[in-house]
């Protein structure tokens, strides 16, 4: 991998939510994405873990990423939340917090005492974010995984061909179902400001999708036609697929207007095309997919993808390379504009044994030109813990009792 280009980032103390401080009990990927993203904005968010550790730290193949992708930027205390004295330190740590935040089944906090009633009791003015499957309602008591929800909520029908639902290739549904448990956090702190008081925030995967796939919702009420799988959809765009040029190599090209069509026909001497009447306008064109494509794909067939990239590219037309994941870390792009920052991943959380040297995506904004900074990668199980019971008034001979009943652990 190449260096990183330099970018301006904000400095830590010109985060916008630097001084808010953020306890979470999440795992997986719902709650800490809610957690990155206060994070990265600035908020202290303190990471409580069981003695154990969070069992995503040792997850393999498709989960092997999402501890070291969704903690950076966290403290990490490492808690018996069932001990009394475990509890005890918690609920002081809250009483100190401006947001708290979990993603575990209902009724597991109730049961731990951490409960919203309990906690808004002790902090009034404390923001209680909870992540679900379900908003409540009849589903609000089936276990969710944002696979279920692809399924019921109407995506997976709408990514794979007739009769073969396909999930979609990212966890879209906790990534985003965790944006907006942040977006919800914000709203009630910005309220806060002028009442004093907290709120209860709910976020859920089901609702989340269902907001995904409102578009097609929508365009079965205005017109009363279902919509058609990706795979099997009727385009809005005549030019606007995938297609297989030389060396069979893809590439994605597109042509979504009149302009584009006579510039795409211009540049590759297609004059028979842009004379043709029959495909004089993008819906005449639309109506023309039949023949149209298979033509222009025998036209394209015998093009270097490369070439093609290049053209449409000087030309101002819309086109993509089919990119792996893995190529992203050497995106020319994100190198040079900084998209990408260094990371150190512990070897609790790396799956390999071992820390790893790496990059990872920042949010994709920026504030004033500025980036938002990876100040430090995710947290070793108990990296923080005394650093935040400290914090919170206990002294080194207390702190040392904790870990010596195993109430605590960390370095």
């Amino acid at each position: 991998m190449t260096e990183t280009a330099a970018a301006t980032m904000l400095a830590p103390d010109a985060l916008p939510l630097a001084g808010v401080r953020v306890v979470e009990f999440t795992h997986m990927v719902m709650g800490p994405s809610c957690g990155m993203i206060l994070a990265d904005l600035g908020a202290e968010v303190i990471k409580v873990e069981p003695i154990a550790g969070d069992n995503t730290r040792k997850l393999l193949g498709s989960g092997a990423g999402f501890f070291g992708q969704f903690n950076r930027n966290k403290l990490s205390l490492a808690v018996d939340a069932k001990h009394p004295q475990g509890l005890e330190l918690i609920l002081k740590l809250v009483a100190t917090a401006d947001v708290f935040s979990e993603n575990f089944k209902t009724g597991t906090m109730g049961a731990l005492g951490l409960g919203h009633a309990a906690l808004a009791t002790l902090n009034p003015g404390l923001v209680y974010v909870s992540h679900k499957g379900f908003l409540p309602g009849p589903y609000e008591h089936r276990t969710a995984l944002d696979e279920v929800v692809q399924m019921m909520g109407g995506l997976a029908y709408m990514t794979g061909p007739e009769g073969r639902p396909l999930r979609a290739g990212s966890s879209v549904n906790d990534i985003m179902g965790g944006m907006f448990g942040a977006l919800g956090a914000l709203a009630a702190l910005h309220q806060r400001d002028r009442t004093g008081r907290g709120r209860e925030v709910q976020s859920a995967l089901f609702e989340n999708n269902v907001f995904l796939v409102a578009q097609h919702m929508m365009q079965f009420a205005l017109t009363g036609k279902p919509a058609a799988p990706m795979p099997n959809r009727i385009s809005a765009w005549a030019v606007y697929d995938v297609f297989t040029v030389a060396g069979g190599e893809q590439i994605f090209l597109a042509a979504v207007s009149d302009t584009q069509w006579a510039l795409m026909c211009d540049e590759f001497g297609f004059a028979d095309l842009k004379v043709d009447t029959r495909l004089t306008s993008n819906n005449d064109r639309v109506r023309s997919r039949e023949w149209m494509l298979p033509l222009l794909r025998e036209r394209f067939a015998v093009l270097p993808a490369r070439e093609l990239a290049t053209r449409f590219e000087r030309t101002g037309l819309p086109y993509a390379p089919i990119v792996r994941p893995q190529d992203l870390l050497d995106d020319p792009h994100l190198l040079a504009t900084g998209g990408l920052a260094p990371m150190s991943v512990p070897a609790d959380a790396s799956g390999a044994g071992r820390a790893i040297e790496t990059r990872t995506p920042l949010l994709p904004l920026a504030l004033d030109g500025a980036r938002l900074p990876v100040r430090r990668g995710p947290p070793a199980l108990g990296e923080h813990t005394r650093q935040v019971l400290a914090g919170i008034g206990y002294t080194e001979a207390e702190v040392a009792a904790l870990h010596e009943a195993r109430v605590v652990a960390g370095p």
